[in-house]
């Protein structure tokens, strides 16, 4: 089982290396029974965000969803060739 705090601060790169910065939080649902991950938050945009800085407004720069990432390589998380942030 993983932590939260475990994502924070791991690169996150495409399977063929293209990097698009560090985990800075996790975006889940609350619905019944347990969160449920949604998206990986990464970049300056995604730390303000993590700061309470800054909100999303339109469409999200800031964000790798969940469903694009592959396996945990170390200290990265490696996401599908393609994906770009939303």
């Amino acid at each position: 089982m993983r932590t939260f705090s475990s994502f924070l601060g791991r690169a996150v790169v495409t399977e063929s290396g293209r990097h698009f910065g560090k985990c800075r939080d996790l975006r889940a649902s609350l619905g019944r029974g347990r969160p449920s991950v949604e998206a990986v938050v990464v970049g300056r945009r995604g730390w303000l965000e993590h700061l309470g800085i800054s909100r999303p407004s339109g469409p999200r720069k800031d964000s790798i969803p969940w469903e694009a990432v592959v396996r945990l390589d170390g200290d990265r998380i490696v996401v599908r060739d393609g994906t770009e942030p939303e």
